[in-house]
């Protein structure tokens, strides 16, 4: 499977598409940063064909992809790709003919998140505590928006390789009794409880709806960016628990993955909420939790948690993909 080299009049599309929004650039030249990038909500096309229509019209007529690597909220297995948290539904073959490409390709966009974290700069990093990233160890990448992504990337023959996954919907870490009494409200509440009930962007909304049944008070606020918004301001203390609540929570969960993965590369976090509150973050039990009381005592102490505040890391992935696709010149 290999693309062309990208150019001015022919670059390539690359993507990254959440539950949300579905964020567009180019890229016209080997290890150059996306140009042209625009963010568009899924919620106002039938699917990816229209989205990616909707930006070209947005760019120089002119320009034209000829390969595009597309980073979705998902897994991806065969043709057919159905968005974990939103309603697009399609064939990529289909896809790739409608829009005239050469190349389409899916990848998790949890994977296209971890293949940026090594082309990342320092100034694209925030330290949440101490630790360092062990360098060629295998890293883990964590983010709540939408949904609660999880990956991973491991050092094999001088090549990054992405791990990708469903972490997010693995077990919900649950540690002290009030986290049990939000538990049991969640689980009255939906069918199918897992870290992503409630380490997501609408995750935060539930913890904060499950504190209000839990001290029998009526919500002040609806929306996972006002319960953010309160509980860092302290106007509303259910919302400032379940901010707190979430961190905590977040913390436990990452180090888990940690152990999982054995990611003393560092544990790199995403996703739409954290850069919003990382203040409160950074000042949070998240630190504490994901260290823990746990049988392999030290093991995570010295292990880095960074936050990303690179504007649209995945879209960067989403191009080192692409450039794997590129074939390698015989020697002379």
């Amino acid at each position: 499977m290999t693309t062309s080299m990208p150019t001015a009049d022919a670059p390539w599309l690359v993507a990254d598409i959440g539950g949300t929004h579905a964020r567009f650039g180019l890229i016209s030249q080997l290890g150059a940063e996306p140009t042209d990038v625009r963010i568009l909500r899924c919620a106002d096309y039938p699917d990816l064909v229209g989205a990616v229509e909707d930006y070209l019209g947005r760019i120089p007529a002119t320009v034209r992809p000829v390969a595009a690597c597309v980073a979705v909220a998902g897994p991806v297995r065969g043709d057919r790709f159905r968005l974990t948290n939103a309603h697009w539904d399609f064939s990529i073959s289909e896809s790739r003919m409608r829009l005239g490409l050469g190349h389409l390709e899916l990848i998790n966009d949890f994977t296209a998140l971890a293949l940026a974290v090594p082309e990342l700069p320092s100034s694209a990093f925030v330290r949440i505590g101490p630790g360092v990233r062990w360098a060629a160890e295998p890293m883990a990448v964590i983010g709540p928006g939408t949904g609660l992504g999880v990956g991973g990337l491991m050092r094999v023959q001088q090549r990054w390789v992405p791990i990708p996954g469903e972490g997010g919907h693995a077990g919900l870490p649950v540690e002290n009794e009030a986290e049990a009494q939000v538990a049991r409200v969640l689980r009255e509440q939906h069918a199918v409880v897992d870290a992503e009930t409630a380490l997501s962007g609408p995750g935060l909304a539930r913890l904060y709806r499950a504190l209000c049944v839990v001290h029998d008070v009526t919500p002040e606020v609806a929306r996972p960016e006002q319960v953010c918004a309160a509980g860092r301001r302290g106007v509303d203390p259910v919302a400032r628990e379940a901010l707190s609540m979430f961190c905590g929570m977040l913390g436990a969960f990452a180090g888990n993955v940690a152990l999982t993965l054995g990611a003393r590369g560092g544990v790199l976090l995403g996703g739409g909420i954290l850069p919003g509150i990382v203040d409160f973050l950074a000042d949070s039990d998240f630190r504490d939790r994901f260290i823990g009381n746990r049988a392999v005592h030290g093991y995570l102490d010295q292990v880095a948690t960074e936050l990303i505040v690179a504007a649209t890391p995945a879209l960067r992935g989403a191009a080192a993909v692409l450039e794997r696709r590129v074939p390698v010149p015989e020697p002379v």
